[in-house]
């Protein structure tokens, strides 16, 4: 079997999954109110800001808390397979192969949220802290956009 990279596994998931803009999500949610919008981010970045109502689910859990019987089952995804389910990361990548995992699961209308929180932050459109008060646009996008620290690039040879 080839070795893939991040970026080559999350474009072969890219055609086999549907994906929204930010703008598209926000209208969708006052047309659909069983839409769940589910955030797949660790509990950090989660609390740092969020979207209002948005359920969190990290990707390290999310196959289980889908599916029955397990300690991190979350009966409202596991009955949503008929609903629409968006899934939210910080750039759309992570959710892109979620979404993938997911329509194999079962999911009928499940998508992935083109450009993530940070696209979502970018479209001005109001993210939450734990509180549910407000967080600021601009310390927003300095929190999603963490820099790439010199010991997580490649080698140079």
């Amino acid at each position: 079997m080839s070795q893939k990279t991040f970026a080559a596994l999350v474009a072969d998931a890219l055609p086999h999954i549907r994906e929204l803009m930010p703008w598209d999500v926000d209208e969708m949610r006052a047309t659909h109110p069983e839409m769940l919008v589910v955030d797949i981010r660790e509990a950090d970045e989660y609390n740092a800001g969020h979207i209002q109502d948005s359920l969190h689910v990290p990707r390290g859990i999310l196959e289980a808390s889908c599916d029955w019987g397990y300690s991190d089952t979350i009966p409202t995804l596991v009955q949503a397979r008929d609903k629409p389910v968006v899934l939210v990361c910080r750039s759309g990548n992570r959710t892109a192969l979620a979404a993938l995992t997911l329509s194999l699961m079962g999911y009928q209308q499940v998508y992935s949220m083109k450009t993530g929180v940070r696209g979502w932050n970018d479209y001005e459109l109001p993210l939450f802290n734990p509180a549910g008060e407000p967080v600021d646009i601009d310390w927003a996008e300095a929190e999603l956009s963490p820099p790439v620290r010199p010991e997580q690039l490649e080698p140079k040879t």
